[in-house]
């Protein structure tokens, strides 16, 4: 489950944070990662997971029952009882009394993995932002949180950031969402491009679909810059790594636009390089 990290568009917990920085981040990584494959159906087979959570094994493949045990198993990390069944949750309880984090974030991961279960279409924008109130905000300010830097204004700036990369994650992932029967570019945006659904499930993208994806990449790259002032508001460390964060969003969508915006053939991904100068022009 960790070992995932390595894939994602941003740095996770690199190795220049403090130890604990490090574990704490690892540890809430952990949780939305594990929180996301049970939603997405993801988990390793076996059934182990359902077992640890108290459930029959056969119940893996029954999400919301998956995702009902899970909060139940959450909220043993904060009742102060004997703690949670599962290592993931066992190893985020010292993280939550560390840090005084609160259950609100954690939860609002859960509810979108049910979400997700019963939306699988966007009728506007404003739709979709409330989704991902729910699937990417509360990693931002467990950030913010596990460093002690939380302020309005800083949330406000990581809401901005984390709703961005939802939607870069959104773009380069249209075809294997759809392959989940999921489609997370707002209706009225297809209609206004004039892309149907037929559209997406191509090899390659159309004209069409190409200019929508350009609107949405646009859109994230705007909100990018609503929270870059994020990284200047810190000190040392911390703003290296929101930088990672902010720069693995913008090297994302440079990603997108050298590929002419065909994000059907597969996602695009930013190489190495690409990501290190935009983690630089960051921080300038």
């Amino acid at each position: 489950m960790l070992d995932k990290a390595a894939h994602e568009n941003f740095p996770v917990a690199p190795f220049f944070l403090p130890r604990r920085w490090r574990d704490d981040l690892m540890a809430v990584y952990g949780y939305a990662r594990l929180v996301d494959d049970i939603g997405d159906g993801d988990l390793a087979p076996g059934g182990r997971d359902a077992e640890l959570l108290g459930l029959d094994r056969e119940q893996v493949h029954d999400r919301l029952a998956m995702l009902d045990a899970f909060e139940a198993d959450l909220r043993r990390v904060f009742d102060g009882g004997t703690g949670p069944r599962h290592p993931l949750l066992r190893g985020l309880r010292p993280t939550v009394r560390r840090c005084g984090l609160t259950p609100e974030p954690f939860l609002g991961l859960i509810e979108a993995n049910r979400q997700d279960q019963k939306v699988r279409r966007y009728a506007t924008y404003a739709d979709l932002l409330a989704y991902c109130e729910l699937s990417a905000n509360p990693v931002g300010r467990l950030v913010l949180g596990i460093t002690g830097t939380e302020t309005p204004e800083r949330i406000r700036r990581s809401d901005a950031i984390c709703t961005a990369l939802q939607i870069v994650e959104h773009i380069q992932d249209v075809a294997e969402d759809l392959g989940r029967d999921r489609v997370y570019l707002p209706a009225e945006d297809m209609e206004r491009f004039r892309v149907t659904e037929a559209d997406l499930a191509r090899p390659t993208g159309g004209a069409s679909v190409r200019a929508l994806v350009a609107y949405e990449a646009e859109r994230a790259h705007d909100l990018l810059n609503e929270g870059t002032p994020l990284v200047g508001s810190v000190r040392g460390r911390l703003k290296v790594l929101l930088a990672g964060f902010v720069g693995g969003g913008r090297a994302a969508l440079r990603a997108v636009a050298a590929a002419g915006h065909d994000v059907l053939p597969g996602p695009p991904k930013p190489t190495r390089l690409g990501l290190l100068r935009e983690v630089g022009a960051t921080l300038r």
